[in-house]
């Protein structure tokens, strides 16, 4: 993997070399952005682009937010589309079909890649999609803009584009220093913890490269090689736990999945990453048998407290059932689970497996769901199916465990539930 990754990243490496440093242009960002989406030579398109993206790193917000409102003004003249989707529809040529995908493009979406010519440049774009989302509010140019962005993102990172890379205790500093910045479920707080969960044999980590960002992790995955399903994740962190040696172990634990990059929000990778490490495992430890997360349940105390539900003085059964009902019942106004977290991993072709209390004592576990977490179960050969059934119909699929738990529950959930 680490070959092809460099092969890659070879191939995305484009060499471009000016002579001498950088000739400032003092044009206005609005009029550099028009001409470079005019400009027909590479060499001085490129030099524009350079500028772009160099002075739109040196500005404040304010400045900032008048670039990405200069550039959303860039965009589709309605009556073009109309007219050469008329003309299309009376004709279907090949010419008539690519002047409507003209006119239907908006110009901002050529600024945008050809921005991405410049070495680097690619990096530099998910940074300026992270300020734009950070600054975009309720502006609906501004929300058109970042869709062009997604749609360009969602073309360049696609599973084709990535690596999935090992990260173990002899990966890059660099590397090791991101993820352990970019832990968002379960913080690594030194290198001593972030050794626990790479170095000995029953700890795996694995993370998605793009060849344009060799350096950055996109997504990553902690896994943990045990016996059984786990219920706490204290217990599969604990400093003086004695480690196994990998081939014992029937299952491995997805216990802490985190996006790296706030400029790819809504470009998904989790559902390949989880399902091609799971493969990768079982291909190479033939004895893994079960594949489950233990996951964090983030809706569940914001979600009981607007029921009006006392879960503060809620036994440790009682916890668990109400995860479990929380779980199975708790929707928002599409019919989709409430809980995020359930929503990405039903989405994946998994299922609610099991229900722990104090699985996570920490404070965070306990503010955000009383110390519950969840099992979510892959069932490889299922998984397809599981997809389609809940992309079909919302269906949460659950053991006949969790379904007994939640059914020792009567709520009624609450009319304002918000549309997530």
């Amino acid at each position: 993997m680490t070959l092809l990754a460099d092969l890659l990243s070879t191939v995305f490496d484009r060499r471009y070399r000016r002579d001498g440093p950088r000739v400032k242009d003092g044009r206005p960002l609005c009029d550099l952005s028009l001409a470079l989406v005019g400009s027909a030579g590479e060499t001085s398109g490129l030099a524009l682009a350079e500028e772009i993206l160099a002075r739109f790193a040196d500005l404040d917000d304010a400045g900032k937010l008048a670039f990405f409102r200069d550039i959303a003004g860039m965009n589709i003249d309605p009556e073009a589309v109309r007219t050469t989707l008329e003309d299309y529809e009376r004709n279907p040529t090949k010419a008539g079909y690519r002047a409507f995908m003209e006119a239907a493009e908006p110009p901002r979406q050529e600024l945008i890649r050809r921005l991405n010519r410049v070495p680097g440049a690619t990096g530099a774009l998910v940074r300026m999609r992270a300020e734009l989302l950070r600054l975009t509010g309720a502006d609906p140019e501004l929300q058109a803009l970042d869709l062009d962005f997604r749609h360009l993102f969602a073309s360049w990172f696609n599973r084709g584009f990535l690596v999935l890379r090992p990260i173990s205790w002899e990966s890059p500093a660099q590397v090791l220093d991101k993820i352990i910045a970019y832990e968002a479920v379960h913080a690594i707080d030194s290198w001593d913890d972030l050794r626990r969960r790479l170095q000995p044999s029953d700890r795996r980590c694995f993370a998605f490269f793009h060849p344009a960002m060799p350096d950055e992790p996109l997504i990553f995955v902690e896994v943990a090689l045990v016996k059984g399903t786990p219920g706490s994740v204290q217990a599969l962190l604990a400093e003086d736990r004695e480690a196994m040696p990998a081939s014992q172990a029937d299952t491995a634990v997805f216990y802490s999945i985190s996006n790296c990059q706030a400029g790819l929000a809504n470009i998904s990778f989790g559902n390949s990453l989880i399902k091609q490490v799971a493969a990768d495992l079982a291909a190479d430890l033939p004895g893994l048998k079960t594949f489950v997360t233990l996951s964090p349940i983030p809706g569940l105390t914001k979600w009981l407290t607007a029921q009006g539900q006392n879960w503060q003085d809620a036994t440790a059964d009682q916890m668990k059932a109400l995860a479990a009902h929380y779980l199975l019942n708790a929707k928002v106004q599409n019919g989709a689970p409430f809980d995020p977290v359930a929503r990405f991993h039903l989405g994946n072709g998994a299922i609610v497996h099991a229900v722990h209390a104090d699985a996570d004592v920490s404070d965070k576990g306990r503010a955000q769901s009383g110390g519950a977490m969840v099992n979510y179960l892959y069932d490889l050969p299922k998984v397809a199916q599981n997809h389609e059934t809940f992309a079909t119909t919302q269906k949460v699929i659950a053991s006949a465990d969790v379904k007994t738990l939640a059914g020792s529950v009567t709520l009624t959930p609450s009319k304002n539930t918000e549309e997530r």
